[in-house]
C-alpha cells in the first residue's frame, strides 16, 4: 500500500531543479560528459571506406561487443534505419523457411506483428498481451521462429529473464532489444537477432542500427533464401554467403562518421562508469528513485502490473486518482507544465499507450536529476488536479 504524503501546495513551487531536464525516451540524454569538441576526431569529408573510417566502425563494433560481453562468434554490423531498419532487415531475410511465433505487449512489438500477417503474410501465429502485461514466453513454440521485444519502449514492461526461452531450440528467436542493451543483461545463448540503435540507452544519434547474429542466424541465412525480393539495403548474403564486411565495418550504406564518433565518445564513457554493470546500476538506481516516489504517493502507480517485469529504462506512470475525469488532458497537462516549467522535458505517454507519463531512466540520466524532478511531479499533480 502506497504511504500517503502530506500534499504539496500548489502555490510553493520545489527549489532544486535537475542540472539536465532531459527525460526524453528516444533521443534520449547524451552522456553526463558529453562535449561537441569531442567529436573533433571524426574523419568528417573522407571515405567511410578509406582505412581511417573503415578503422572507427570496426573500432565501433567491437567496443559493443566488449561492453555487452557479446559471444566472438557472433556477428555485428552497423546498419542503416536505426532499430527498425535492423529488426526490418533481419524479419524480411530470416523469416519464412518456419512458422513464426510472433509476439506483442506494446506499440513496437505490433508493428512487428504487421509486417508478417500484413506484409511477409506467412504462417504465423499472434501472441499478445495488453499495456502493462507480458505474453507467457513459455507457452510460445520454440521450434518455430519467435519475434519479439526484451523491453516495452512505450509500455515499460520488460523480460524478467531469458530462462523461458530453451537452450536447444530449432527455431530462431528475433529480439528487439532497443531500449534493453546497455541497460539489461542479455542472455546471448537465448538470442540469435539482436537489435537495438544508438539514440536509446547510450544517448547516441538517430539513424544506425545495430544488428547481432548467432552462428545459427547465420547458418539460416546461407542456407535459406526467402520467396521475396529483397532491397538492396536488407540484403545481408552474395552468393549464397554472408557479406563479411558488413560486420567488420564496410557498412550496406554511408553512415556518418560524426554520429560514429559520437557513438565512440559514449562507448568510452560506458567503459568509465564501469561498462554493463555500470549502466545497468546507474539505470536501477534511477528507476529506484521513481519506485520509491509511487510508494509515498497514492495517485499514481506504474504501467507495469507485476514488479518483476518493470522496465528500469522506459519507466511508464499512470495517475490513478479517483477526481481525474479525463485522464489523457490530465496527463498532457501535468507533462505541459513540467516542461513549461524546464524540469521535465518530452515525458508524456507514448501516442498509442494508455494514459500517463513516460520517463526515461537509462545509465546517461543522472539520479540526482530524477530526484530533483519528483518534486515538482508532485507539484504539477497537486496544481492541475486543484486547477
Amino acid at each position: 500500500m502506497a504511504i500517503q504524503q502530506p500534499a504539496t501546495r500548489p502555490d510553493m513551487k520545489p527549489v532544486a531543479v535537475p542540472a539536465n531536464p532531459r527525460f526524453s525516451s528516444g533521443p534520449c540524454a547524451k552522456p553526463p560528459t558529453f562535449d561537441l569538441k569531442k567529436l573533433a576526431d571524426a574523419p568528417l569529408g573522407r571515405s567511410h571506406r578509406a582505412s581511417e573510417g573503415k578503422a572507427k566502425l570496426l573500432q565501433a563494433i567491437e567496443t559493443t561487443r566488449e561492453i555487452l560481453g557479446v559471444p566472438a562468434d557472433y556477428r555485428i554490423g552497423i546498419v542503416p534505419a536505426s532499430d527498425t531498419g535492423a529488426y526490418e532487415m533481419a524479419m524480411w531475410s530470416l523469416l519464412g523457411e518456419r512458422h513464426a511465433e510472433m509476439v506483442a505487449w506494446e506499440s513496437f512489438g505490433a508493428g512487428w506483428v504487421t509486417d508478417v500477417v500484413k506484409q511477409l503474410k506467412i504462417a504465423h501465429t499472434v501472441h499478445t498481451a495488453d499495456y502493462g502485461d507480458i505474453v507467457d514466453m513459455a507457452a510460445l513454440n520454440y521450434d518455430h521462429d519467435v519475434c519479439f521485444t526484451w523491453n516495452g519502449t512505450t509500455s515499460g514492461v520488460r523480460m524478467p529473464s531469458g530462462d523461458a526461452i530453451p537452450a536447444d531450440r530449432a527455431g530462431l528467436t528475433l529480439c528487439d532489444a532497443t531500449s534493453a542493451a546497455f541497460a539489461m543483461d542479455l542472455p546471448w545463448d537465448k538470442l540469435d537477432v539482436t537489435t537495438f540503435s544508438w539514440q536509446k540507452v547510450l544517448g547516441g544519434e538517430a539513424a544506425h542500427g545495430m544488428l547481432i547474429l548467432s552462428p545459427r542466424a547465420v547458418e539460416r541465412l546461407e542456407s535459406y533464401t526467402p520467396p521475396w525480393p529483397l532491397p538492396k539495403i536488407f540484403r545481408l548474403t552474395k552468393g549464397g554467403k554472408l557479406i563479411e564486411g558488413i560486420f567488420t565495418g564496410a557498412t550496406i550504406n554511408t553512415p556518418s562518421m560524426l554520429c560514429v564518433e559520437d557513438y565512440l565518445q559514449a562507448l568510452d564513457w560506458a567503459k568509465s562508469v564501469g561498462g554493463l554493470q555500470g549502466l545497468i546500476a546507474r539505470a536501477d538506481a534511477n528507476a529506484g528513485a521513481i519506485a520509491d516516489f509511487v510508494a509515498a504517493h497514492d495517485w499514481i502507480d506504474f504501467l507495469a502490473k507485476d514488479p518483476a517485469t518493470r522496465s528500469n529504462t522506459s519507466v511508464c506512470l499512470r495517475f490513478t486518482d479517483a477526481r481525474i475525469s479525463d485522464g489523457t488532458a490530465f496527463a498532457k497537462a501535468v507533462a505541459k507544465r513540467l516542461a513549461d516549467e524546464n524540469v521535465a522535458l518530452d515525458i508524456g505517454a507514448y501516442r498509442d499507450a494508455p494514459a500517463g507519463l513516460r520517463i526515461w531512466c537509462g545509465g546517461t540520466v543522472e539520479t540526482s536529476d530524477i530526484e530533483a524532478m519528483l518534486p515538482w511531479l508532485a507539484w504539477a499533480f497537486e496544481t492541475e488536479i486543484n486547477a
